[in-house]
């Protein structure tokens, strides 16, 4: 096994394996050095595995509203164990073909931890020996990041009673009650899976509402939704303290003014997430940290010289697909290409959830922070042909565009299938259309596509179908 590569990349991640697969395509030879399955936390402990589980949940909702559509299914009954083992099953098929990926380009992987020392070389401890490997042209850091938990309020991770994501992807059953603390993405996710499974949800947010870095009528349209299912939303709360017991764990905090307790069999801690910028050997080497992430340039250059750095080590927006794509552009820029340079508002946003969450660019209220001049078109899926045919009416399409030049400034939709609808608005945005350019494209009908459409219709103040 060769020890001398063109690029080392110490992460297989998202980011770090796509980095891997583009340096073998522009003819480096690139190794990955990766102590966990191939593919990372979104393939095997997140992205992969939690949409599965919310594949699960969906079409467990569904059966039970079955006999509107004039299908008889009888009582539904749900086990998350056996939806957790499929899960893992299809965690783990991505994983192989994340292997294979690797084999069929030609690159090294090094089952290990990887440890940069000075020179481009990396020590990589396996479960037999330690092996030292060189870089000539670039290392690549993709080594991700981790679920916070809030020790000084005694919501430590204990597995059990208190846990993260990563324990809630692994349990064998729903928990019978279950406080979630957080509501982006991840928080928001697990209360539909467990919602859908029989738990008794409450969710916890320190934020004014739900998924707070989304729009806010976004947020009010999966508020609403909650509520009809019967999810406990807390939002400005403030947790004071957690305290396990043989009952579960018992939360004290403030919320609307008000003092609450609130008893659960389990807590899901989805506060954040922390980069695993600790025991890499940054300092050995000269790779600078900036509020917990490691700073990079539009080439994604760190502050040492032929290192790089890549996905969640690097900054927000903490998404697989942000780390993919600077792991496109990692590639080039060692293989001496000039990337194009990331425009990080255009990262798409996804909330996979019921109603789904998706967005692209700047919200209503980053708009009037920058002082710019916008004009909003809507369109709400209820007067939508195809939204109506299936019986999914809740949410709507917002475009926010330029008012002289009818730039789009964002893109916002909340309801069916928001995280593939979002596509059409990020490729506008990315290619610089106008919301005339998206309504001079003929949409089919009936479809969902349609109320992209009539927002970027109504954005002009002609709306046909409202």
């Amino acid at each position: 096994m060769a020890t001398q590569f063109d690029v080392i990349i110490i992460g297989g991640g998202p980011g770090g394996y796509v980095c891997a697969i583009r340096a073998a395509q522009l003819g480096l030879t690139a190794a990955v050095v990766e102590k966990d399955k191939m593919g990372g936390v979104c393939v095997n402990i997140g992205c992969i595995p939690t949409k599965a589980l919310l594949h699960s949940a969906e079409v467990a909702v569904s059966l039970k509203h079955a006999a509107d559509l004039g299908v008889s299914v009888g009582e539904v009954t749900t086990d998350y164990g056996v939806a957790m083992k499929r899960s893992r099953r299809v965690a783990d098929t991505n994983s192989k073909g994340a292997d294979f990926l690797m084999k069929k380009n030609k690159v090294e992987v090094f089952r290990g931890t990887g440890t940069l020392k000075p020179g481009k070389k990396v020590s990589v401890k396996t479960d037999k020996e330690t092996v030292g490997l060189t870089a000539s042209k670039a290392i690549v850091i993709a080594t991700g990041s981790r679920p916070k938990d809030i020790p000084a309020i005694g919501l430590a991770f204990n597995g059990k009673t208190i846990f993260s994501s990563t324990e809630a992807l692994m349990l064998e059953a729903a928990p019978k009650t279950m406080a979630i603390v957080g509501a982006g993405a991840v928080g928001c996710e697990f209360a539909d899976v467990f919602n859908a499974f029989g738990t008794q949800v409450t969710l916890i947010e320190a934020l004014s509402r739900l998924l707070p870095v989304e729009d806010a009528e976004m947020s009010d349209v999966l508020a609403k939704a909650y509520k009809k299912r019967g999810i406990a939303v807390h939002v400005g709360a403030k947790i004071l303290k957690a305290e396990p017991g043989a009952a579960g764990v018992t939360l004290s905090f403030e919320a609307g003014a008000k003092a609450q307790t609130l008893t659960v069999d389990a807590v899901l801690v989805a506060a954040g997430r922390a980069a695993n910028v600790e025991n890499v050997g940054l300092d050995a080497v000269g790779v600078k940290v900036e509020k917990g992430f490691i700073r990079i340039n539009e080439r994604c250059e760190t502050s040492a010289p032929g290192y790089y750095a890549i996905g969640d080590v690097a900054g927000p927006p903490l998404l697989a697909h942000k780390g993919s794509r600077e792991g496109i552009v990692a590639a080039e820029a060692i293989a001496g290409r000039q990337p194009h340079a990331i425009d990080y508002s255009g990262v798409p946003g996804a909330t996979y959830c019921h109603p789904e969450v998706a967005s692209v660019g700047y919200t209503e209220e980053k708009c009037k922070e920058l002082g710019l001049e916008y004009v909003v078109g809507r369109f709400p899926f209820s007067a939508n042909g195809r939204a109506r045919t299936a019986g999914e009416t809740d949410g709507l399409v917002k475009i926010i565009r330029g008012k002289k030049y009818g730039e789009i400034l964002g893109g916002h939709i909340a309801g069916l299938h928001a995280t593939e609808l979002i596509h059409e608005l990020v490729v506008a945005r990315a290619n610089e259309y106008t919301v005339e350019e998206i309504e001079l494209a003929i949409h089919a009908h009936p479809t969902l596509a349609e109320a992209v459409d009539q927002a970027a219709l109504d954005s002009l103040g002609r709306a046909i179908d409202m």
